[in-house]
């Protein structure tokens, strides 16, 4: 199959491009088994000319490209030509090369490879061996059909804004009940304190979704600025199944920023300028292998968000030490300072296409009564604070707007400090 985005590069091939696109597309949504008949819709040579035009910029020129076996394409960019650096507010930015400091941790912890039936995991595109070379960082190239599905150019790569319903948000709870079709089961601090930064563990699954614009997701959220106001600024990470953004059912590893509560700046992963990655061997939108099996292996991953003491910018970490990149200081207005609130937990979009509560799950599918080997988990929840030391979280709320249909249950151990399980199958008999 022709690459849609070399041959859309000659404006005399712009409609054969199209074809070759809806036709690589249609093939793509019979495999999956989802419904896409709603994305089978005809593009004129116009939107086609803005969409590569786009594409162009985020897909930067690679030193080599790497085929992954489940069909992504990874372009190793030169990392002072990647994305992040055609943001107006980074023109002048110098990319990091000292190592942040690291948080530090206040107390001994259990052992994470310790604990029984959990394993670590790591990416789909490693299978075949090859790697990005020193100097250049994975980027999952992006394609016409993946901008096709989104609703629109500007909503590509896009939260939808989370609307607050007041009637049903509590005083202390954070900006999550929405009006939207968005659902959560998350735990989350208090705002009377400063956060620089939250980590925890987390396993991995493949959550079945009901509909090409829903996703299911598992994440950490740091946020800063009015909660139910215009002007939120939030850093996210995790794992998702997102259909409409990848073009299948895959969980993957992403992030996300926005400043302005969703509305006009940020992006998932690297599809706008802003995130500054650092890696070569980590891909943000890669998809995660292996998975989570039912009464079988666990496979997590930790994810790290801490604010470096000494240059202000907000790193990611993945793992015990990968450090894959950073949010620059300067990209933020809140968050420029410290953190106000941290959430972790499950996302889904009921969008109700069929009348009636959407079948997406949550996590594992199981709700948290299951336990360990069914159930979704966070574990070793912990924050950074003004000292740039990691402590276990100990004072936690947690929230779910429809028990019946995903849920959340906390605890604490020795072993795996504060954490919780979470989810859920979402259409069933009471969740009508």
């Amino acid at each position: 199959m022709a690459d849609c985005n070399i041959v859309a590069k000659n404006p005399h091939l712009l409609h054969l491009s199209f074809l070759l696109c809806f036709l690589f597309v249609s093939k793509f949504h019979h495999v999956s088994g989802l419904n896409y008949s709603n994305y089978n819709r005809k593009v004129t040579s116009l939107r086609l000319g803005r969409i590569q035009k786009h594409l162009e910029k985020i897909n930067k020129p690679p030193l080599i490209k790497i085929e992954s076996p489940d069909g992504d394409i990874i372009d190793c960019v030169h990392k002072r030509k990647q994305p992040a650096l055609d943001h107006p507010l980074l023109k002048s930015h110098k990319i990091q090369r000292v190592p942040p400091e690291m948080p530090k941790v206040k107390r001994m912890k259990q052992n994470e490879a310790s604990v029984k039936g959990a394993s670590r995991q790591w990416q789909t595109w490693h299978r075949n061996g090859t790697r990005c070379p020193k100097g250049t960082v994975p980027i999952r190239r992006s394609s016409v059909h993946d901008v096709l599905r989104a609703k629109s150019l500007f909503h590509f790569g896009k939260k939808q804004r989370r609307l607050v319903d007041p009637a049903r948000r509590r005083a202390d709870a954070p900006d999550i009940v929405s009006g939207n079709g968005h659902e959560h089961a998350i735990a989350y601090t208090g705002t009377t304190q400063e956060f620089y930064g939250a980590r925890a563990t987390i396993n991995v699954w493949d959550p079945s979704i009901e509909e090409v614009n829903e996703f299911s997701l598992s994440q950490i959220w740091v946020l800063s600025g009015s909660l139910d106001g215009p002007d939120l600024n939030s850093i996210e990470a995790g794992w998702q199944v997102s259909p409409e953004l990848y073009g299948d059912s895959r969980p993957r590893l992403f992030t996300y920023w926005t400043t302005d509560s969703y509305q006009a700046t940020g992006c998932y992963n690297l599809l706008c300028a802003g995130f500054v990655q650092t890696n070569s061997r980590v891909a943000i939108g890669a998809s995660i292998s292996p998975i989570s099996q039912y009464a079988a292996n666990q496979y997590d991953i930790t994810i790290l968000i801490w604010k470096d003491p000494k240059l202000g910018n907000w790193w990611i970490g993945f793992g015990d030490s990968t450090l894959i990149g950073y949010w620059p200081a300067e990209l933020f207005t809140h968050l420029a300072d410290h953190a106000a609130m941290v959430e972790w937990g499950g996302e889904v979009v009921n969008s109700r296409a069929k009348g009636q509560h959407t079948s997406t799950q949550m996590g594992s599918g199981q709700f948290p009564g299951d336990g360990f080997g069914k159930s979704s988990y966070f574990r070793n929840l912990e924050v950074v604070d003004a000292d740039n030391s990691l402590t276990s979280v100990r004072d936690i709320s947690t929230l779910a707007e429809n028990t019946n249909c995903y849920n959340i249950k906390s605890s604490n151990s020795n072993e795996w400090g504060t954490f919780f399980y979470y989810g859920g199958p979402g259409n069933n008999p009471r969740c009508p």
